[in-house]
């Protein structure tokens, strides 16, 4: 996975876009309207054809999709948070989010699956913001690859984040194993926001 974070063109995909735009959306058409023009832009750059040649729907669950170009064969993910838009292009089903780190909220640990619970209440009281919203994310990531949002109850697939920068899905309605991989934004040297990204094969 290549990780970005201007919107030039990726030497290869997958590859996800961590932008920072600067921009401070009001509402939910903002937000929408931010990340489809800044994808827009990024796929143009990848197709290497003007911008005016790229145009973004949406299947029959919402999922977002690459409309013209139709030939190009790309699945795409978008997520928008704090000023910052992520786009994930794959030959494969994607998905991306990013969650802000909040160091005050109490967590919600009755939507997590039994496995991420333990393994949060194991870490360190102040270290439990960021592992959330790194679990969080990858949740996200996989049902937006999936593309059943969280119709798909959180609690029912673990999440394990492996390293620093991947995590493991263990999904029982699906064989074998789904990787993705993590990034953490900081603002002012503290953590503030996660992003994940998976590609189904």
């Amino acid at each position: 996975m290549h990780w970005l974070t201007s919107p030039i063109a990726a030497p290869a995909l997958p590859a996800t876009w961590l932008i920072a735009t600067g921009a401070s959306p009001a509402n939910l058409a903002e937000r929408s309207a931010l990340r489809r023009e800044m994808a827009r832009r990024i796929i143009a750059a990848q197709l290497c054809l003007p911008i005016e040649a790229i145009a973004i729907g949406h299947d029959e669950r919402g999922r977002p999709l690459l409309a013209r170009p139709t030939a190009a064969g790309l699945h795409l993910s978008l997520a928008t948070r704090a000023g910052f838009v992520a786009l994930a292009l794959a030959q494969h089903p994607v998905g991306v989010d990013v969650e802000r780190v909040e160091p005050l909220a109490a967590l919600p640990l009755a939507i997590l699956h039994p496995q991420e619970r333990e393994a949060l209440l194991a870490l360190p009281e102040p270290t439990r913001p960021l592992a959330f919203a790194q679990l969080w994310a990858a949740k996200e990531a996989y049902v937006k690859a999936l593309g059943t949002g969280f119709a798909r109850a959180p609690e029912s697939f673990a999440i394990t984040l492996t390293s620093p920068e991947a995590f493991d899905v263990a999904d029982p309605e699906r064989p074998g194993t789904s990787r993705g991989t993590r990034r953490i934004i900081k603002n002012g040297g503290q953590e503030s926001l996660a992003a994940a990204v998976v590609v189904l094969g």
